[in-house]
């Protein structure tokens, strides 16, 4: 479960150690030194016209080097090519601006089934998905909510925090930080695949995305940032009073 849910990082990760491999000894022909050094150092123009070029023509080693390097370096960017499609696909029925919120449900803070539903068409919804409980950029985030508490209370606006860790893990991060609002325990995040939340690091980190929806159930905005993690809140005030 651990490789499927990191292949592409585990991918890259692997493919890059041969591909630095075969950079570092290329770079050391290319600029005629054995010191490690000259890989930290910001020469490119050389590299590259030896890469793409023939600069020693009639080095052997310069070009068994320039072939290895050609080879692991369009693998590579293969790699990095196929992840961008693979989450373009993933994202294509992603909620957006215009979406109607989908039905879901999940357990809360205190272990409590919680119907989207029960709420739907009644209150304007504030839904943020975040990386993890008690985490600096999550708890600053969440304890921008909860001071904010009451004015989003006067917008109607009913706050749910949604991520991957357990009910337990909810329940002491609630209790922590004196949270006034539904925390949603997504474990497997199956709701967050549902709401096709980019994820960053090729798939490593959760996306911090907040989706204001209003009386209806329609998305009226989508704010998208890991890490202005306390301008979700500001964002999704400026949207409701806008909104009135």
């Amino acid at each position: 479960m651990f490789i499927l849910k990191n292949i592409w990082l585990i991918l890259f990760f692997a493919w890059g150690l041969p591909l630095t491999f075969y950079r570092s000894k290329f770079r050391k022909i290319v600029y005629q030194t054995d010191s490690w050094t000259i890989n930290i150092k910001p020469y490119f123009w050389k590299e590259l016209k030896a890469l793409f070029g023939n600069i020693y023509p009639y080095d052997r080693n310069y070009l068994k080097m320039r072939n290895f390097y050609r080879f692991y370096l369009i693998i590579y960017l293969l790699l990095f090519t196929s992840y961008l499609t693979f989450s373009k696909k993933n994202n294509m029925n992603e909620i957006k601006i215009g979406s109607s919120i989908p039905s879901f449900t999940l357990t809360d803070q205190n272990g409590n089934l919680f119907d989207i539903n029960s709420v739907l068409g009644k209150k304007n919804l504030v839904i943020y998905f975040y990386p993890k409980d008690d985490s600096p950029g999550c708890t600053a985030q969440a304890c921008s909510f909860r001071d904010q508490f009451e004015v989003f209370k006067e917008a109607e606006a009913f706050i749910i925090g949604i991520s991957g860790q357990s009910v337990k893990s909810h329940k002491k991060f609630a209790e922590k930080h004196r949270l006034s609002f539904t925390l949603l325990s997504d474990e497997g995040n199956k709701i967050r695949k549902q709401f096709g939340v980019p994820t960053n690091l090729f798939g490593l980190l959760p996306g911090r995305v907040t989706y204001i929806a209003d009386k209806t159930g329609k998305v009226i905005f989508v704010f998208n940032s890991q890490t202005n993690a306390t301008k979700h809140v500001d964002e999704a005030l400026r949207i409701l009073k806008e909104s009135k």
